[in-house]
């Protein structure tokens, strides 16, 4: 079984609806961490460090990696694995780095860099990933542990790949950036009923939205319209909220 606990759920920026975006998937053999916005900055009161800790990124935005600022912070005494797309991974060495953070040699732990593409088996878990469509390199993932699988697609628009990566997973987490109704083929992003369309598509369980754009969703009663609007197409739909708690 599996712990999913939502540590951040805004897009772009923190606002009193929450921080940005960062999920946990707690298990017996390893603490995951889905993408590491502000959030990030909670992990400890969910992480004691006695299991090995992988930090899995879909992209560089800031919103999903500036929590990487608090790394010193977090007992990781069993070590941390960050995985990254190849083509990310010497963009994030540098801002894992003076001046902008504390560099891997000043942690209080051993701490590596990794690429998705070379890591091979060499994980507690299996990880399949797919590029989405977004304005900058994205992935999704799709995560098999224990049994279940879990589904992770932000940033993106909807794209077969996200369908791919979904398909009749145990549950979908998705973006949800945009409002009802609302598309932007310049700023790729997903409104409630694209999301609920990628999950029905594809047959998951249970979907749940994050990554709520913290300009255009200012309330969590917005969420919750959102919610209703998923709801329409594929009923196992849910709005998340900061430590929202859910077992895998």
């Amino acid at each position: 079984m599996a712990d999913i606990i939502f540590l951040g759920t805004n897009g772009w920026y923190d606002s009193p609806t929450g921080s940005t975006l960062c999920v946990l998937v707690s298990t017996d053999k390893a603490d995951i961490f889905l993408d590491c916005g502000s959030g990030f900055f909670r992990a400890h009161r969910f992480v004691d460090g006695k299991k090995p800790v992988f930090i899995i990124l879909s992209h560089l935005h800031c919103d999903h990696i500036s929590g990487l600022h608090v790394l010193a912070r977090m007992p990781f005494t069993a070590g941390l694995t960050i995985l990254v797309d190849k083509g990310a991974r010497d963009k994030l060495q540098d801002f894992i780095n003076h001046p902008f953070t504390f560099p891997f040699e000043d942690l209080p732990y051993t701490a590596r860099l990794a690429d998705l593409d070379t890591i091979g088996n060499d994980l507690p878990f299996e990880i399949r990933y797919l590029p989405l469509v977004h304005s900058d390199p994205c992935l999704g993932f799709r995560i098999t542990i224990d049994g279940k699988t879990l589904a992770f697609c932000t940033d993106t628009g909807y794209c077969e790949n996200a369908v791919t990566l979904a398909d009749r997973s145990d549950l979908l987490i998705t973006e949800c950036s945009h409002v009802s109704g609302q598309e932007d083929s310049a700023w790729p992003h997903l409104n409630p009923e694209s999301a609920a369309r990628i999950a029905r598509e594809a047959g998951a369980q249970k979907l749940v939205l994050t990554h709520f754009d913290a300009f255009r969703y200012a309330s969590l009663e917005d969420r919750a319209a959102a919610e209703r609007a998923a709801k329409n197409i594929f009923s196992e739909s849910y709005a998340s909220y900061d430590l929202m708690k859910l077992h895998l």
